[in-house]
């Protein structure tokens, strides 16, 4: 394993969030999006400046489905958003909209063009929450009994799924059927870090297969090998990290959201949005288009 170093971090957003979440590096637009799901607004920046759009309910997670539109997942649906008017065009479907105890949390599209997002009680409460998937026009439940959705990433080869529930500590591996994706057998557990202080949240994939992991409360984004070996950690000047995504010039920066909720911070490093560069080479993949 090699020690955990600190990389060339660059403040990529200094606006403090209370609950930053959900990057999405834009192919198309080569720019990056994000949440404050606690402040309930979606973020971006350009050479020109900040960019930020306000919502009346918590917005977490984003996949694209062209140049100018996002799906979004609020606390209450799944709906497209027009990034050039600023505007919510149509609601694809709803999202646990009959419970006001629930919140969407972390999700991200499939290789085939589905969306997988998870929910979570609002005070985290034990088994509110769920993983869905919307592909083919329908949502579909696949996992009940969830506290803390997050991880939702998949392998560059399309055999598998990952996910975790925060507060299990259990990082599942799902392998997946090649025609549509869907969840084949059942999940096993690739890295467990139960017995530890500090939470997995976030996660993404890199281009060699190996899994970067937000641990919320302990400053670092990990990389794990596939089969759940620890390669190195990547140290960040706030605890909680929430979610990398990987994006910049050829996918070499690595971007990471972080949290100030709940933090006494006098630096003002909590809640800002960070990048990576020079992480010995390694490079992110595209994210996967969104087919409504």
């Amino acid at each position: 394993m090699t020690e955990s170093v600190e990389m060339r971090l660059i403040v990529h957003d200094s606006r403090r969030c209370q609950l930053g979440e959900g990057p999405l590096w834009h192919p198309e637009r080569k720019q990056l999006y994000w949440f404050d799901i606690l402040g309930k607004r979606l973020l971006s920046r350009t050479e020109s400046g900040e960019l930020s759009w306000q919502f009346d309910e918590h917005v977490s997670a984003a996949g694209w489905i062209d140049r100018d539109t996002l799906l979004i997942a609020s606390e209450s649906a799944l709906f497209t958003f027009d990034l050039n008017d600023g505007v919510r065009v149509s609601t694809v479907c709803e999202l646990e909209a009959d419970n006001s105890g629930t919140r969407s949390n972390d999700g991200r599209a499939d290789p085939w063009g589905g969306f997988w997002i998870g929910t979570m009680g609002k005070g985290h409460e034990a088994a509110a929450g769920a993983i869905y998937r919307w592909y083919g026009g329908e949502l579909q439940r696949l996992y009940a009994d969830i506290a803390v959705s997050n991880a939702i990433c998949f392998s560059p080869d399309r055999a598998c799924a990952y996910f975790t529930d925060s507060r299990d500590g259990r990082i599942m591996r799902q392998e997946l059927e090649p025609e549509e994706g869907w969840p084949v057998g059942e999940p096993r557990v690739l890295i467990d870090v139960s017995r530890e202080s500090f939470g997995a949240d976030g996660m993404v994939v890199d281009s060699e297969g190996c899994l970067w992991n937000a641990r919320w409360g302990d400053h670092r984004v990990a990389r794990y090998a596939p089969n759940g070996v620890l390669e190195m950690t990547v140290v960040f000047p706030t605890p909680q990290v929430s979610c990398p995504a990987f994006g910049g010039e050829d996918y070499g920066t690595l971007y990471v959201t972080t949290a100030a909720t709940g933090l006494d911070d006098p630096d003002g490093h909590a809640g800002q949005t960070y990048g990576v560069t020079g992480v010995f080479g390694i490079a992110g993949l595209p994210e996967h288009r969104v087919d409504l």
